[in-house]
């Protein structure tokens, strides 16, 4: 009788909602109350199976929609706030003693960078040109790393199969996104111009979008030689990737594409066993020069005649090194160069975290300035991972950021090295060239303060750090029994 009860009471609960829901949209145009359900899921999930919230953020962060972009605050709706949830609850249940704390994560080198990264943000933002503005920054970086790396950890920990099910839960709605983007730029005519935009609401422009295509492009190509999967599933896979590449090709993100270039001769370096220092002699010589030659790279560059409007997929590579036409590439040396003005005045603490897009404007050079040039904060921000902190936090802001890099890339060469489980090892080797094509892409632009890089790439390293602690050899030293709460 009380089932029957409950049955009758949430057909009527359903029906008055659509009702609702249907006169809102059509007679004043209010689709927020759509977002109801999802909201009532979201809260049970809270409370009563986090995990599975977890991949419920990973589902809607492909879809989220920043309401800056609608005139609103600028927060990404539905998963900064879910994330905000999750990052309180985690830390309540920490408090309580409810979730152990495994020493081996708790010092592992990847959570000793993030504990040095983010408390020079706090000390940067207490001396920070706009305290305000760095805090908030501060409280961002918090909700993605509590959720996406601390309790990503604890969520594939439980089960290391939730790593494939948090991929497949962020690729199959990117999958539609693109899916939506690509028959909304046919009608266009798939034009360079309108591809800048036209990814829009999911995504601000063309070159998050590409990046983020980028970042799965591994996965998926690993996932379609996955023998694990039968060969119709297989076949399905390959279609998603088919959609990935046309979508990364009219994403006009040249850095996008040369970043899984990029990836590609990381994989290279795995196969022929090439030794580590060797690459990083290399790179540190690589690095030197640059800093060394940078005036005359950048006036070699400025001479470079080639134009950009052309649909040619190769003379769009090649005017990746031209700044003389290239608007897009002009503005991003202006945006440089005022970053270096900006560390020169203070090199030690910077500006202070999240305050470039603020502060940048009075150090730039009318000989740099460009049409898309702006003087009111409206523009984004330094267009590099590495050239941001350090104009934000000063020299020590910098080298925790590369510390955090190197240490990602280090524990996940060295996982994939002691590994012998042939499945791990591939996970991960398509997580490691996914990271590799982010943090190339780095080098001239940066998304890790937006939801749809920041959700993934911390989530690719907390399953790094569980496979490295609980499943490679080295995990074999220390028995899971002993895990060690504080």
């Amino acid at each position: 009788m009380i089932n029957a009860r409950l049955h009758s009471w949430l057909i009527v609960i359903g029906v008055l909602f659509l009702l609702t829901n249907g006169v809102l949209y059509v007679y004043k145009d209010f689709y927020l109350l759509n977002l109801l359900p999802i909201a009532l899921l979201a809260m049970y999930a809270l409370f009563f199976k986090l995990d599975y919230l977890f991949l419920f953020i990973a589902f809607f962060t492909p879809l989220s929609i920043n309401l800056e972009d609608l005139g609103g605050l600028g927060i990404y709706l539905p998963t900064e706030p879910l994330l905000v949830l999750v990052m309180f609850v985690f830390l309540y249940k920490q408090i309580k003693g409810n979730v152990d704390r495994d020493v081996r994560i708790v010092n592992h080198p990847i959570s000793m960078a993030i504990y040095f990264h983010l408390s020079w943000i706090f000390i940067t933002s207490l001396t920070s040109e706009l305290p305000i503005v760095s805090l908030k920054f501060l409280l961002m970086k918090m909700w993605f790393f509590i959720p996406c790396y601390f309790f990503g950890i604890w969520v594939f920990r439980k089960d290391i199969k939730n790593a494939k099910r948090f991929l497949w839960a962020y690729i199959l709605p990117l999958a539609f996104v693109l899916v939506f983007t690509l028959i909304k730029h046919s009608l266009h005519g798939f034009s360079e111009e309108i591809g800048h935009w036209i990814m829009s609401p999911f995504f601000k422009d063309h070159t998050s979008y590409g990046a983020i295509i980028a970042l799965f492009y591994p996965i998926l190509i690993f996932f379609v030689t996955d023998k694990e999967y039968s060969p119709i599933t297989r076949g399905l896979i390959f279609m998603v990737l088919l959609i990935f590449t046309v979508a990364l090709f009219y994403s006009y993100t040249r850095a996008a594409w040369l970043s899984i270039v990029a990836a590609g001769g990381v994989y290279l370096l795995f196969v022929f066993k090439i030794k580590f220092s060797y690459l990083l002699t290399i790179a540190t010589v690589a690095g030197v020069f640059i800093a060394l030659n940078f005036t005359e790279i950048q006036y070699m560059l400025r001479k470079n005649d080639a134009e950009h409007t052309t649909e040619d997929f190769g003379e769009r590579i090649e005017s990746m090194s031209n700044v003389s036409s290239d608007a897009s590439n002009l503005e991003r040396l202006n945006r440089w160069n005022a970053a270096f003005k900006m560390f020169a005045q203070r090199p030690l603490v910077g500006w202070g975290p999240g305050t470039y897009a603020l502060v940048y404007a009075p150090f730039q050079a009318p000989e740099d300035e460009t049409i898309i040039s702006t003087n009111f904060g409206d523009g984004g921000n330094a267009h590099s991972e590495y050239l941001g902190p350090l104009c934000e936090q000063g020299v020590p802001g910098l080298m925790s950021t590369l510390w955090l890099v190197v240490a990602i890339f280090y524990t996940a060469s060295k996982v994939y090295l002691r590994l012998t489980d042939e499945k791990l090892k591939r996970l991960v080797m398509m997580l490691l060239l996914s990271l590799v094509t982010y943090f190339t892409h780095g080098v001239l632009n940066n998304y890790l303060d937006t939801d749809k890089a920041a959700v993934p790439i911390w989530t690719f390293v907390a399953i790094i750090v569980v496979i490295d602690v609980y499943h490679s050899r080295q995990a074999k030293d220390v028995p899971l029994e002993e895990t060690a709460t504080e």
